[in-house]
């Protein structure tokens, strides 16, 4: 099987033998480990000021480092980061390249959530007196958001390059949400249904990202019927354990292993955490191993580099885990 049917397998809970699949939804480290700029840094006046045989090198090297960094780390999948100031028609482009470079061994995706995320500190009070004051224009807004971005998906389709989409907008910080759960189901949650029911009904498959304390509104996370749920993430009291026993049969799961500690503990810690994810994750399949957030600038590369030395060592499936096509309950 190749990484992509690998990750699809795990996307769909199927039964899996050999290594549980590993995707990152960003690595950022690309100056360490490649000396080369990230797509995130490189300046949209230089775009600008490029001609077209230059962004025809430049679109050609974006896509050959999303497929260096998938390469390296034994990636099953690809977010593809667009940089600023790129058209859809770069996109397309630089997507065709990936796959010329990479044939259809990864799960090619794109950022593409149109649900009203957690508002930035300058944006909050705009946001809170929106909702409070204007509550239909607010569902209104978020209902033209997806048809927009459904209606963009379309003309993604016709591409033929692109697997599924990762839905990044975040809802919560450690401690709870945002907005309460009686307000999460009012403004976002019908809206995030209908986008990952749009998706779904074009064949893409759906990752669904938020950070922090998910679990007040997580009912309705896994109502929207993503294919996989991230970052189940540690820093927000999130256990994947408990999310395994409640919600595995249901959808796949993605992440758990602590950037916190992958930044500030101990490799012990980091260890721990490791093995926390893969044994509460992996059983009866329906896991990816991964972050609970990603590789972001400032975490030492050498802890990414323990944490896989870990997956590599101890996240494989035998057939003993699954049972004449039934997953075996974990021990």
């Amino acid at each position: 099987m190749t990484p992509r049917e690998r990750l699809i397998a795990a996307l769909e809970r199927r039964p899996l033998s050999g290594r549980v699949p590993h995707f990152e939804l960003e690595f950022f480290l690309t100056m360490e480990e490649f000396g080369r700029v990230h797509f995130s840094q490189r300046r949209f006046e230089q775009w600008n000021q490029m001609s077209e045989s230059e962004r025809t090198l430049h679109r050609r090297d974006v896509a050959d480092l999303h497929v260096a960094i998938a390469q390296r780390f034994e990636h099953s999948g690809m977010l593809f980061h667009v940089p600023r100031g790129w058209t859809t028609a770069d996109v397309q482009l630089s997507v065709e390249h990936i796959r010329e470079l990479s044939g259809d061994d990864y799960l090619l995706t794109l950022h593409g959530d149109a649900t009203y995320s957690l508002p930035s500190g300058d944006e909050m009070l705009d946001f809170v007196g929106r909702i409070a004051d204007h509550p239909q224009q607010m569902k209104d807004e978020a209902d033209r958001l997806v048809d927009e971005t459904l209606e963009l998906a379309r003309h993604i389709h016709s591409w033929g390059t692109i697997d599924g989409f990762c839905l990044c907008s975040d809802y919560c910080f450690n401690d709870n949400p945002f907005l309460s759960p009686a307000m999460f189901d009012d403004f976002i949650a019908p809206f995030l249904k209908r986008l990952v029911a749009g998706y779904r009904e074009m064949g893409f498959y759906v990752i669904k990202h938020t950070d922090g304390n998910i679990m007040p509104i997580i009912d309705a996370l896994v109502e929207a019927n993503p294919h996989a749920l991230h970052s189940l993430d540690p820093q927000g009291h999130v256990d994947i354990a408990e999310v395994k026993k409640r919600y595995g049969d249901r959808l796949c799961l993605m992440g758990n292993v602590s950037c916190a500690l992958l930044q500030t503990g101990s490799d012990e810690e980091v260890v721990e955490s490791c093995r926390y994810a893969l044994r509460h994750g992996m059983p009866g399949g329906g896991y990816i191993f991964s972050t609970s957030n990603c590789i972001y600038t400032g975490m030492p590369l050498q802890r990414y580099a323990l944490m896989l030395e870990v997956w590599r060592k101890e996240g494989f499936y035998s057939d003993k885990d699954f049972i004449k096509g039934k997953e075996k309950p974990a021990s």
